[in-house]
């Protein structure tokens, strides 16, 4: 049955695709963040339904849409200019075929990145996309939500739609997305059109948010703790009602902690103390490892570069027989080929100073444009821009997030983390393409000062 659904689904995207070609657009995102061809274990998964949905996206909007006022924004040229410059490295990468094997997938979440806000022309159409986005996630966190909720769960041992640990089916990076998507959930519970927020829209949202949190929890991925810390310093930030908020959220502490499971809160302490824990030792050890592979190679090693470090560090026991005796144990680990658990040094790692100085600008410029739409339009009382402001600080965010959170997990080049960067950029294109568009109210010219008597 679940099979069928998802073909019906699919099915369904795609030939309502062909009446209004924008779905298609809706339906690659869709298809690409829920991956229904890994979940289907019938012909669906023999179907290269993603690359179907990505040509019919490109072919529709070349053929159909309108066209005039495109313009290529700066962030844009930047998403251009880093895909180039990823395919050179791929051609000079240390390991080519698994180089070439990242490579498949990388370029079309760049390319996506870049088409997604030509697309984006109308307010309908950047709900509807902000709308999938949340929905997608839901479709893969609900269920896990609902496990976890139930008593199960665990570092590893959460099973979601598939029992893949890769792309957003991977414990830490489901929980760093779906915290970011919090805050997109929130919005559409307050200014969507398209399912109007009433009582139904508002439970749904927050069940979906509540959803989202657990995933912390079910996981057991400490980077999910970090970014729940996170957004909640960035909802004190513009909040009016700090104090009750905090008041909320202690309480809310007060009463999780003890109900949360010994494994969690077990594998949460480590964070305080990375030796005790061969994981977060390893993170470290690696990190050391990349900043000298790139003095030696400033240009990155290519995808997959990580496949030739060797490791060797020793992590830290403390066994305590007393108040204040404690008798300290270190055992020495050597590793090879270990991924490099950040994003930050993975850019660092693959594509070199240029490639992470071009990331930076990519990321940092969106915050930057975010906040200058919500400080643009945080007192906007009208209909047709009052929705700008929060979708803004909702994508500033995600965003910000997505940065705090890739600290600690590689996903430089998730999809998903893309696509909000093309909803960002479709965000400033349409505000800039409707406030010029407008007229420009008329201004009277300034009175002259009277001439005074004497020259009179």
């Amino acid at each position: 049955m679940l099979d069928l659904f998802l073909l019906s689904c699919v099915l369904a995207f795609i030939g309502a695709g062909f009446r209004k070609p924008f779905i298609f657009v809706l339906a690659y995102s869709y298809i690409d963040i829920v991956a229904p061809q890994k979940v289907s274990w019938g012909i669906l998964s023999h179907i290269p339904v993603s690359l179907i949905a990505f040509l019919c996206a490109f072919l529709s909007w070349f053929v159909a849409e309108d066209k005039n006022g495109i313009r290529i924004s700066l962030r844009q040229f930047l998403l251009l200019t880093l895909l180039v410059y990823c395919g050179l490295t791929t051609q000079a990468a240390d390991f080519p075929v698994e180089a070439a094997e990242k490579w498949a997938w990388v370029w079309k979440a760049l390319l996506w990145a870049l088409f997604l806000p030509l697309t984006l022309r109308t307010r309908l159409r950047i709900e509807a996309i902000t709308l999938i986005l949340a929905l997608s996630i839901g479709v893969i966190v609900i269920g896990g939500g609902i496990k976890t909720a139930a008593g199960g769960g665990g570092y590893g041992e959460l099973r979601l739609l598939v029992n893949d640990n890769t792309g957003l089916y991977e414990g830490s990076i489901i929980s760093a997305v779906a915290i970011a998507v919090i805050p997109l959930a929130l919005w559409l519970s307050r200014y969507g059109t398209i399912f109007r927020p009433d009582w139904r829209v508002k439970i749904f949202a927050w069940a979906l948010c509540f959803a989202c949190a657990l995933m912390p929890i079910g996981t057991g991925a400490r980077t999910g703790l970090v970014c729940v810390v996170v957004l909640a310093a960035m909802i004190l930030r513009t909040a009016r009602r700090r104090l009750l908020i905090v008041s909320v959220m202690a309480a809310g502490a007060l009463i999780a902690v003890p109900l949360l499971p010994k494994e969690f809160t077990d594998r949460m302490s480590t964070i305080k103390n990375h030796q005790s824990d061969q994981s977060a030792s390893t993170r470290v050890a690696v990190w050391k490892w990349t900043i000298e592979f790139a003095k030696r190679h400033p240009f990155g090693g290519g995808f997959e570069a990580y496949r030739q470090n060797k490791l060797t560090y020793d992590t830290v026991k403390a066994d305590y027989a007393g108040d204040n005796n404690a008798a300290l144990e270190y055992q020495p680990i050597v590793e090879e080929g270990r991924a490099y658990h950040s994003s930050y040094f993975e850019m660092l790692g693959e594509q070199g100073y240029p490639g992470l100085a071009l990331w930076l600008s990519l990321h940092l410029l969106g915050v930057w444009q975010m906040e200058v739409l919500r400080r643009r339009y945080r007192k906007e009382t009208s209909e047709e821009f009052r929705w700008v402001a929060p979708l803004a600080e909702a994508l500033q965010q995600a965003q910000v997030i997505y940065l705090v959170g890739s600290t600690f997990v590689g996903i430089a080049f998730q999809p998903f983390c893309y696509m909000l960067v093309g909803l960002q950029c479709g965000l400033w294109a349409y505000i800039k393409r409707v406030r010029t568009a407008q007229p420009q109210p008329f201004r009277k010219p300034a009175p002259q000062p009277a001439p005074h008597p004497a020259t009179a």
